[in-house]
């Protein structure tokens, strides 16, 4: 019985001699059978016992290498080289196929490379030391050389032509290459300055005024920085155009724990005075300034007498004013405060008086770098400041609205009728 199934094993195989079409696919059919159970295999099987055991190891460093994507990849290799090891039952398709496998083959080893490279950058940027730099730059960089390189190497399995002379060949487009890579080559050179001068990192808040920017560094790759701007839109720049215009970074802010508060007020000049007796034993009953008006008031009397000035005319000697007990006043009243920084700058200073008035300075620290927090500090400052200016006989300069006007209008037509 044997021998008969034997005889009619080789008749069906003389039989397809005859008809090579046929032979061919059943030849190809079994190959690729063949090769698919093999990958499903191996992406079954063998993925979950490899993700088996690399669950139950304590390093973190494996799960990223050995994740589900990139065991599929590998898996891809398989098939591939029973594919082209079985080249030889095509007679004449035999320098086809071995020449399509090995570019197959080279292709999804570069995906594997490239999964690999990513595998690399999860990990380092998970990492205390590179979490802030911008990994991601450099490795898709050296994804750009492997990939330039592995198109290379297709080119020589089709062509078979030496991958070397390939390249001298492209030498010759340098200059195209050049051009068309133009973005790309600009950027690693800026990811290198950025990195180099730790210019930004992941989570600074940024500010980049031509692009419309605010907001905190969400990304750093090669070509892009993503800034997620306060109202959660997201700003794309260019990595090199970071460098070529000018930003603002707010990290040694948020570093220094305290945010800036730089607000002025403008007094109208016509109101600041010398203060009359009466003046100084209202602003002695102010708990926050009650020594510094005797204080004051015992260095002017003193500098004074020493000096022989005739204090008949207000002119003479040292007075004191409104607005420079104002000032003072405003110091205490910051100093008090709990949520400003004193270590940081603290001024209440005046600046240069222009059309609008006598500026006078608020320059302090809040201890808060959140936005929010800060915004109340500064605004509860502001509205004690408008409220007490009164009690120091000044007035806010504010241009004429429309009831000021009207106001006026009134007191004149009244006036007329007066006469």
């Amino acid at each position: 019985m044997t021998n008969d199934i034997l005889k009619s094993f080789n008749e069906f195989l003389t039989w397809l001699e005859s008809y090579p079409y046929i032979e061919f696919g059943i030849k190809a059919g079994l190959v690729l059978l063949i090769s698919l159970g093999v990958y499903f295999i191996a992406k079954g099987l063998a993925i979950n016992i490899i993700k088996k055991f690399v669950s139950k190891t304590k390093t973190k460093l494996d799960d990223h290498f050995l994740d589900a994507k990139l065991l599929r990849r590998i898996a891809y290799l398989i098939p591939i080289i029973i594919i082209n090891a079985s080249a030889s039952l095509f007679p004449f398709m035999e320098g086809f196929v071995d020449k399509a496998t090995k570019g197959l083959f080279i292709f999804f080893f570069l995906l594997v490379l490239s999964q690999v490279l990513t595998s690399i950058t999860t990990f380092l940027e998970a990492t205390e030391r590179f979490k802030d730099r911008p990994i991601k730059g450099y490795v898709q960089v050296i994804k750009v050389i492997l990939f330039a390189w592995g198109i290379i190497l297709m080119l020589g399995v089709f062509t078979t032509k030496d991958p070397w002379a390939i390249v001298g060949g492209l030498s010759a487009l340098t200059a195209v290459i050049i051009l068309v890579f133009r973005d790309t080559i600009l950027s690693f050179v800026a990811s290198i300055q950025i990195s180099s001068y730790d210019l930004i990192k992941k989570g600074d808040w940024i500010e980049v005024p031509k692009y419309g920017a605010d907001g905190d560094v969400i990304d750093i790759s090669l070509n892009v920085i993503k800034v997620q701007n306060w109202d959660k839109t997201i700003t794309v720049i260019p990595t090199y155009k970071i460098i070529d215009d000018t930003f603002k970074n707010w990290r040694g802010m948020v570093m220094t724990g305290g945010r800036r508060i730089a607000r002025s007020i403008y007094i109208d000049m016509s109101s600041i005075k010398f203060c009359d007796d009466k003046m100084i034993e209202k602003y002695k009953k102010i708990e926050l300034i009650r020594d510094y008006v005797e204080k004051k008031l015992t260095e002017i009397e003193e500098f004074n007498k020493s000096r022989n000035f005739d204090r008949t005319i207000p002119v003479n000697g040292r007075w004191i004013t409104n607005v420079g007990t104002f000032r003072a006043y405003l110091k205490e009243y910051l100093h008090q405060r709990e949520d400003i920084h004193k270590g940081l700058t603290f001024l209440v200073r005046q600046l240069e008086p222009n059309d609008k008035g006598l500026p006078i300075q608020i320059y302090v620290f809040a201890n808060t770098t959140v936005w929010a927090k800060y915004e109340d500090i500064q605004g509860d400052i502001f509205d004690h400041i408008f409220a007490v200016i009164p009690f120091f006989d000044l007035r806010i300069y504010q241009s004429p609205t429309g009831s000021d006007i009207k106001a006026l209008g009134k007191f004149s037509f009244e006036n007329q009728n007066e006469n």
